[in-house]
Order: structure tokens, then C-alpha cells, then sequence
């Protein structure tokens, strides 16, 4: 547009402000510069739509959102932040697009480090693009170190490149660990309360099978005694 040098990562021009890269692939929703046939993450052909301005706004810049088609998959984008919007269904697809994809590749590829991803200095809460109430922050499958926003009721929000790091953890195998490791967290909680229980039943007192009524047998006959004398 403007001639001036940027950054091979760059995804927008420094100078003019030109869009030079935009989320394209219906694969792995992966950046792609502009002019681009496929994309360079996983080598799918690029296939996107812009359908129009949608009504939400960015909850991160507060701009309206275009709705792009992405494949089969129909998403929100801020034209700013790049940040991307998904409603709850579509992600749902997506995760079981991704599953069935890594079943096929055979959990291949290796799941992102913990130290890869860098940690937000100023923690903002984002409101929904749709209720306008906060979202939560949510470390996707509590183990992908990918902190999104979410909306339980009404989808996800993904900052730039986000979306691409979430599908390629699921490619890797990601959602299967997790579910693995919830599983055997739910047989150790249940194998430690049935630990305490015995340990409970084995401390309580036992009550005796058979009481010694001796003493009060004694004391009744005494007090027999007494009365038939004073009565003779």
C-alpha cells in the first residue's frame, strides 16, 4: 500500500495501517497474509468470507465486528485487535472437528509449552459481546496455558492467534490428556473419601454385646430386705 518495510510477523503495516495478514484458514483458523493460496500452518487452501458489520462489538476495543465465513465456520472479527469472536455452537464443531482430525493424524503434533506463551502484565475482564456482562478467564482444558474469555452462555472470546494455539493443542492431543487427567483426579478423590469412611468406622467406639446388671440386681435386693423387715 505505502512501500514501507515491516516485520516478517507483522500483520499490519507500522506506517499506513494496512491489513496485511487476517485469519483465513477454515482448518486451523491461522493468520494469512494477504494474496496468499494456503495456509502456512498446516497447508490448507485459504477460504474466507466477509458477510458485513455485524451488530456486537469488540469487547477489547470496542469497534464494530465484521462476521467472516470461514469454511463451514461463521465467526466475529475486530478489524483492530484481530481478535475473533465464536459463539458457543461453532466452538463446539470446531473442538470436534479438531478431535476427529487428531484421531486421523495420530496425536502427531506436540502440545504447546508452558513457557511459550507469555503472561498478561494487566489482567483486564472482558464484557460479553452479546450481555454485556464480564466473562471469565478460562485456561482452556485447564491445561493448554491459552487464557480465553469466556461466556458460558453465549461463546469465547479469542485474542489474536488465540484460536489458532487452541486447535493445535486439540490436534495435539490436548483435550483427550485432560480428560484422562480429570478422570484419574475424580478415582483419587474417590479412593481418599473411601479411605477417611473406613478410617472413621474403624475409630468409633463398639458398644458392648452384653451389659453387667450386677450391681443394680444388688441394690434392688437390698433395698427389698429393707422394706419386708420394716414391714415385719
Amino acid at each position: 500500500m505505502c512501500g514501507a518495510a515491516v516485520a516478517s510477523s507483522a500483520t499490519r503495516c507500522e506506517h499506513c495501517g494496512a491489513r496485511l495478514a487476517t485469519v483465513a484458514c477454515p482448518s486451523c483458523f491461522g493468520m494469512i497474509f494477504q494474496g496468499a493460496k494456503f495456509c502456512p500452518h498446516c497447508g490448507a487452501p485459504v477460504e474466507r468470507e466477509e458477510i458485513g458489520a455485524a451488530k456486537e462489538k469488540c469487547p477489547r476495543c470496542g469497534v464494530e465486528m465484521k462476521t467472516v465465513q470461514l469454511g463451514k465456520t461463521t465467526l466475529l472479527e475486530c478489524p483492530q485487535c484481530e481478535g475473533t469472536w465464536v459463539d458457543a455452537a461453532s466452538l463446539e464443531r470446531i473442538q470436534a472437528d479438531s478431535e476427529s482430525q487428531a484421531a486421523v493424524l495420530g496425536n502427531a503434533q506436540h502440545l504447546p509449552d508452558s513457557d511459550s506463551a507469555p503472561l498478561e502484565e494487566k489482567i483486564r475482564y472482558l464484557p460479553c459481546p452479546v450481555c454485556q456482562k464480564l466473562m471469565n478467564r478460562v485456561n482452556f482444558a485447564h491445561c493448554s496455558h491459552v487464557v480465553v474469555d469466556v461466556c458460558k452462555a453465549h461463546g469465547t472470546w479469542f485474542d489474536k492467534d488465540e484460536l489458532r494455539q487452541i486447535v493445535e493443542f486439540i490436534r495435539g492431543g490436548g483435550l483427550e490428556q485432560a480428560r484422562e487427567r480429570e478422570i484419574a483426579k475424580l478415582e483419587q478423590e474417590r479412593r481418599e473419601l473411601s479411605a477417611a469412611r473406613a478410617s472413621q468406622l474403624s475409630s468409633a467406639p463398639a458398644f458392648p454385646d452384653t451389659f453387667d446388671y450386677g450391681e443394680r440386681h444388688r441394690g434392688i435386693s437390698a433395698v427389698a430386705n429393707l422394706i419386708w423387715s420394716l414391714l415385719d
